[in-house]
């Protein structure tokens, strides 16, 4: 048995929110590997004349990664960091993941605009970074939920529970 009789639901919810640190720095991932792409692409492919790095347009797409990259980036290390430090990080989790799936969604469908038609191609790995942060959304909740649960907290009508630390038989009498 793991844990104590009765702790189950406990046990659930705390591998829960660690899927969801773990979805959000896959997602935060994906977002890095979209915009390295793009800038790869941008900066090798020409159109009149030109590398398509230099429009504007183009420029756009790649700021936005970045910008979406390191917010992600910082939700999930924050979760990190509550986590290390014993803290309450449920809605840390929650946020890190919703905005890291949300954003990376985003960034595989610009990055597939930015290579245009080349971006369904094998040739090319954003087609795939769509595909699998599809997959990501739905894991450990989705985003309505996370959006509900956000709004909950904010609104307080939900409490963040005190942060346990679930150790196996062995070790909490090893502790004692």
């Amino acid at each position: 048995m793991l844990g104590q009789e009765g702790e189950g639901f406990k046990i659930a919810m705390f591998s829960l929110e660690n899927g969801r640190y773990t979805v959000a720095a896959g997602a935060t991932g994906v977002i890095r590997a979209s915009r390295d792409a793009s800038v790869a692409y941008a900066n090798t492919r020409e159109v009149q004349g030109q590398t398509i790095g230099n429009f504007q347009l183009v420029k756009q797409k790649i700021a936005n990664m970045e910008a979406d990259y390191e917010m992600s980036h910082l939700l999930w290390l924050k979760c990190g960091y509550l986590k290390n430090m014993g803290l309450p990080s449920a809605k840390a989790a929650s946020m890190a993941k919703w905005q890291a799936t949300t954003r990376s969604e985003t960034a595989a469908s610009m990055a597939i605009e930015i290579h245009g038609a080349n971006g369904y191609t094998n040739d090319y790995p954003v087609e795939r970074y769509l595909r699998n942060c599809k997959a990501a959304v739905i894991y450990e909740g989705t985003r309505d939920i996370h959006t509900l649960m956000q709004a909950d907290w904010a609104l307080g009508l939900k409490k963040e529970k005190a942060a346990r630390v679930i150790l196996p038989p062995y070790a909490a009498s090893a502790a004692a």
